[in-house]
C-alpha cells in the first residue's frame, strides 16, 4: 500500500494524516500533545497512539518537533527558501518501533530575525494548490503566533511575526481586562469596535487603548461578554494597522489566508474596515505541504511539484 503518515507537531498539538497513494486524505486524528505537553512515553508513546491501526507507511513530520526542544532539532533555513531547499535539509530519527521519521526544517528570515516552523510546509502546500499565486504573493497564516509571508518566484522570500493570539490570551487570562469575562460566542458588534478604535489609534497604536476595555464596562459602555469581542478586535486591528504602516507587504491582490476558517473569518471582517480584501482560506494545507516535501525526498512515488523554473518571475 503506497501513501504517506503526515504529523503537523506544534508546541500545544499533535495532528495526523494518513495520505493514500494519490495524496488524498483518508483520516485526520488530533491530539492535545504538542512538545511541551507529551503523554507517559513522551514522542514515541504519542506517535503509536496517534496512528494506531494505520498501516505501516513513510512518516513526515513539521513543526516545533524539529525545534532545539523536540524530538529532533532540525536547524533552520535561511531565507529566501523554497520547497526544495527544505527538502534537500529534511532530517531523519529512528523511532523505538523500529521505524525512521522525518522532520522537516524551519525557516528563518535574517532581517527580523524572525523564525517559522509548520507554517513553511502550510505554504507550500497552499502554493500546490493554488499553483498560480506561486509567482507573486502576499500570505496570512493568523494563530497564536500570527505570520505575514510574501512568496515570490515559488520561494518564501520575506515573513514577519505578530503574536496576536497568545497575547489575547495572556490579556484574557491573566489581566484585569478579563475579569468577568466568559469564553461566550464572539461578539462581532464589539469586534467591530475594537478593530476601528485599533484603526483609528494612529501612531500611539492600540496599546494606547487597551485599557478602555475595562473602563468601557465601569461606563456600562461594554458588557462583560463583550469584552473578548472588543480585545480580539482591537489585536487584530493592530495587526493590521501596523503591517499597513510598514508597507511591507503587497497588497495589490487579495492577500491569502491559511488557517481555521472562525479565525480566518474574523480576519476578513477586520480588513475590511482597512479596505483589505482577504481570499476564502485553504483548508488542509499542512498536509498537501507534506505531501509535497514527501514527494521531493522519495518518500512516495507520485506527487504534483511545480519547481521554481516553471514560475513566472516577479
Amino acid at each position: 500500500m503506497g501513501g504517506l503518515i503526515g504529523l503537523d507537531w506544534g508546541t500545544t498539538s499533535l495532528r495526523a494524516y494518513w495520505l493514500d497513494e494519490a495524496g488524498a486524505i483518508r483520516e485526520v486524528r488530533a491530539r492535545p500533545w504538542g512538545v511541551r505537553q507529551l503523554p507517559e512515553g513522551g514522542f514515541d508513546a504519542a506517535l503509536a497512539d496517534i496512528t494506531r491501526d494505520w498501516p505501516a507507511l513513510p512518516r513526515l513530520a513539521s513543526g516545533m518537533v524539529g525545534s532545539r526542544q523536540g524530538w529532533l532539532e532540525v536547524p533552520y533555513i535561511d531565507l529566501p527558501a523554497d520547497l526544495q531547499m527544505l527538502a534537500r535539509n529534511v532530517r531523519r530519527l529512528h523511532a523505538s518501533d523500529g521505524g525512521d521519521v522525518h522532520v522537516v526544517p524551519g525557516l528563518r528570515n535574517p532581517q527580523g530575525p524572525d523564525v517559522m516552523r509548520g507554517e513553511e510546509i502550510q505554504l507550500f502546500g497552499a502554493l500546490a494548490r493554488q499553483p498560480a499565486l506561486a509567482a507573486h504573493s502576499t500570505w496570512i497564516l493568523p494563530g497564536t503566533h500570527s505570520k505575514w509571508a510574501s512568496v515570490c518566484d515559488g520561494a518564501v522570500v520575506d515573513f514577519s511575526t505578530l503574536m496576536t493570539g497568545e497575547l489575547f490570551a495572556l490579556l484574557r487570562q491573566h489581566s484585569i481586562l478579563g475579569i468577568g469575562t466568559s469564553d461566550a460566542t464572539l461578539d462581532e458588534d464589539a469586534f467591530v469596535r475594537g478593530v476601528i478604535v485599533a484603526r483609528d489609534s494612529c501612531a500611539a497604536g492600540a496599546f494606547s487603548r487597551l485599557f478602555s476595555a475595562r473602563a468601557l464596562v465601569l461606563d456600562g459602555a461594554l458588557g462583560n461578554s463583550a469584552v473578548p469581542g472588543y480585545l480580539s478586535g482591537l489585536l487584530i486591528g493592530e495587526e493590521f494597522r501596523c503591517r499597513l504602516a510598514t508597507e511591507r507587504f503587497s497588497l495589490g491582490a487579495p492577500i491569502q489566508l491559511i488557517g481555521d476558517d472562525a479565525l480566518c473569518a474574523r480576519y476578513r471582517l477586520a480588513a475590511a474596515h482597512f479596505d483589505i480584501e482577504l481570499a476564502e482560506s485553504v483548508t488542509d494545507a499542512a498536509a498537501h505541504g507534506l505531501w509535497q516535501i514527501a514527494g521531493q525526498i522519495g518518500l512516495i512515488q507520485a506527487a504534483s511539484i511545480r519547481t521554481a523554473k516553471e514560475i513566472p518571475s516577479c
